[in-house]
């Protein structure tokens, strides 16, 4: 695959090189398989509404947290330029993911909740809430939205417009993993800074364009309610 990785630090934190070794993309992909994860290929209805043959669940890293303590402190510190004062996560691994960063940056953390609708006809028609108690605490505040891959982004953009419905300011996007280019073009077009570990090469296709439902490839439904949350 073509890997794109950003590996530079700044402000306080201060890798040494041990740490500087750990990250790159070989060894975050090490790290994946070190807990037992790896893609599954097949024909996948991402939780966007966009298809694709391969899908990768991130949430089971959380699982051993210092195995990518020194990708999310990197993380944190690229996102600090940005001056935020919150970092919200969709639930699952963008949660935990958020909170790790709050804690290092000494801001606030924020969790969005999934909601599936009964009908799935378009792109983008799952959403997410941020929960009542806490929804006005946000207003008003600086926040970088993370998760831990983003690809077509469904999570992410619903975690944006819960904030911004409850008048957070978004200013940044953050995460471990990025598949394929659409979270940088949908950044450019929102004016939102986007930070990442790691960049893999990543194609998704329109229902109707895409190759494997042409193919009569059985579809499995990734977004369904009873699936686990993700981010794609």
């Amino acid at each position: 695959m073509d890997v794109l990785t950003s590996l530079g630090t700044r402000r306080s934190f201060q890798p040494d090189k041990a740490c500087k070794s750990l990250l790159t993309r070989e060894n975050l992909c090490y790290t994946t398989a070190a807990v037992g994860l790896s893609p599954r290929k097949g024909h996948f209805r991402l939780e966007s509404g966009y298809q694709d043959g391969m899908w990768l669940d991130l949430d089971p890293l959380f699982v051993l947290p210092r195995r990518i303590q020194p990708f999310i402190e990197v993380l944190a510190e690229r996102l600090r330029q940005y001056n935020i004062e919150a970092v919200c996560g969709p639930l699952v691994g963008g949660a935990f993911l958020a909170q790790v960063v709050a804690s290092l940056l000494d801001i606030d953390f924020y969790y969005a909740e999934r909601f599936v609708p009964d009908v799935r006809d378009t792109l983008f028609s799952v959403e997410y809430r941020i929960p009542h108690g806490v929804g006005g605490m946000v207003r008003g505040k600086s926040v970088a939205v993370v998760d831990d891959a983003i690809s077509a982004g469904s999570a992410v953009r619903g975690t944006l417009a819960a904030l911004r419905s409850h008048g957070a300011k978004p200013v940044a996007l953050g995460a471990l993993l990025v598949l394929g280019t659409q979270a940088e073009q949908y950044c450019r077009e929102q004016g939102l800074a986007l930070e990442y570990i790691a960049q893999l090469s990543y194609d998704v296709w329109l229902p109707e364009e895409c190759p494997l439902c042409a193919s009569g490839v059985v579809l499995d439904d990734m977004g369904a309610p009873t699936q686990t949350p993700g981010s794609h």
